[in-house]
């Protein structure tokens, strides 16, 4: 090939190369802090032996008692631990050592995955134990996750922040798809007993990983847990109106528009019993495209109108799910709805993760917790209720109507969400200069 032919093809490989490379995830955090290493791998392997109990329980919960009803009440005493030990599980991430907190709950998980094992292994499993578990297993996730969720704005660079959300979302995405069909695998091949052995010794990797953080105590300007603590935390949410439309936009997105009650009786509609798995399947799959691309993610400074925008698309996403006939096209918005979810919640993160001053940010996190956890919970009991009076399809394209509706009020009267610029905003800049200060005064720090 003559020279002056080899150059610019040479030229384009090369941009074809640095245009795939920026929609790749961003591997800074991984690179820069091995302590978001320690976390990452430790939050994957129990990601995927929770999805195993996550399928296990209500199965079990089905063979001994045959009642629909009891596999719904498992939900029913997940919600009230989750909402009470959620708020407080943030007062303790703000007063307590992060790493104590994380390690303790791991480990109070393990065991009551333990009690399953055992409970599985008897001749006569009962039925009381699943319950006890399942509430006991809803509060420590919710004391424990405001705790990871402010650690790693600790443990990795304030730049890197918005990666760090997209690599956690990633991990997330993954065990997602790939979690429920190893489960199914293992409860319908293996049997009950073997799905809650494999998550008790990922239980006991992630301990060992997590025993291996750096200790994380409490910063000296944190208020000890109390209830005028979480009052303080509510009213500084409060305050922030575009950290409260993070709050309440995906609150009216899940509430109005979350299908997963509905989607076993979609697919009878459709006559593809066979889909229902891909159904399942199909959000967190889209959530996983978003995040093996995420590397533009890093490039916006809109977070606030990204989140808008991303909570108005799932909505359009599921009225496309619910009006069209075809199953694959079904499943096609579906994963659309995956991508416009995961999106949001890259955004919403950034947001958190980058302006809230680290002596509230675990009482933050407790309420961004509610935010995401309570929404989809009542938006079953939503999709249900309007499914039984206008109809399963029904449910699921009106439900997105209004979700779009909702959100295009809440944005309009939330205009400190849509002008919010990370380059610009106060609390961005001013902790953007803290964690600069940090870094000088602690250069072996993140």
């Amino acid at each position: 090939m003559p020279a002056a032919h080899a150059e610019p093809a040479a030229n384009a490989g090369a941009d074809a190369g640095a245009r795939l490379r920026s929609l790749l995830p961003d591997l800074a955090p991984w690179r820069a802090s091995a302590d978001f290493r320690r976390l990452w791998l430790a939050g994957l392997i129990t990601n995927f032996g929770s999805f195993l109990t996550f399928v296990a329980l209500p199965v079990q919960m089905k063979v001994l008692t045959g009642s629909a009803v009891a596999v719904g009440a498992i939900g029913a005493v997940e919600l009230v631990p989750l909402i009470v030990f959620g708020l407080y599980g943030g007062a303790l991430a703000d007063a307590l050592d992060k790493r104590k907190l994380i390690l303790y709950t791991e480990a109070g998980q393990g065991l009551l995955c333990g009690g399953l094992l055992v409970n599985a292994l008897m001749p006569r499993p009962a039925v009381w134990p699943l319950y006890v578990v399942a509430a006991l297993s809803s509060a420590l996730g919710s004391v424990q996750r405001p705790a990871l969720d402010s650690l790693v704005p600790r443990i990795v660079a304030h730049e890197h922040l918005p990666a760090a959300a997209s690599l956690n979302s990633l991990r997330w995405s993954v065990g997602g798809v790939a979690g429920p069909a190893l489960a199914g695998v293992v409860v319908a091949y293996a049997g009950l007993g073997w799905a809650y052995a494999v998550d008790l010794v990922t239980f006991v990797v992630s301990v060992v990983l997590i025993v291996g953080l750096a200790a994380s105590p409490a910063a000296h300007e944190a208020a000890k847990p109390s209830l005028a603590s979480i009052a303080q935390g509510a009213r500084y949410a409060w305050n922030r109106k575009e950290l409260l439309g993070t709050y309440v936009i995906d609150l009216a997105a899940m509430f109005f528009a979350m299908p997963l009650a509905v989607l076993p009786f979609l697919a009878d509609e459709l006559h593809a019993a066979w889909s229902l798995g891909l159904m399942y399947a199909a959000l967190p799959a889209g959530a996983m495209l978003v995040t093996l691309t995420s590397g533009w993610t890093s490039r916006v400074h809109r977070h606030g109108r990204m989140v808008a925008l991303a909570a108005a698309c799932w909505g359009l996403a599921m009225v496309g799910a619910g009006a069209v006939h075809d199953v694959w096209l079904v499943l096609l918005f579906l994963v659309l709805g995956g991508c416009c979810d995961m999106v949001s919640g890259i955004f919403r993160g950034a947001m958190w993760d980058q302006t809230i001053p680290d002596e509230l940010r675990g009482r933050l996190a407790g309420i961004e917790l509610l935010s995401y956890s309570v929404g989809p919970q009542l938006g079953q009991v939503r999709a249900g209720g309007t499914a039984a009076w206008t109809g399963v399809r029904a449910s699921i394209w009106a439900g997105g109507v209004v979700c779009v509706g909702a959100v295009g009020v809440l944005a309009w009267c939330l205009p400190q969400l849509m002008r919010y610029d990370v380059r610009t905003n106060e609390h961005a800049v001013r902790m953007r200069s803290a964690r600069g200060q940090a870094a000088l005064s602690h250069p072996h720090h993140p």
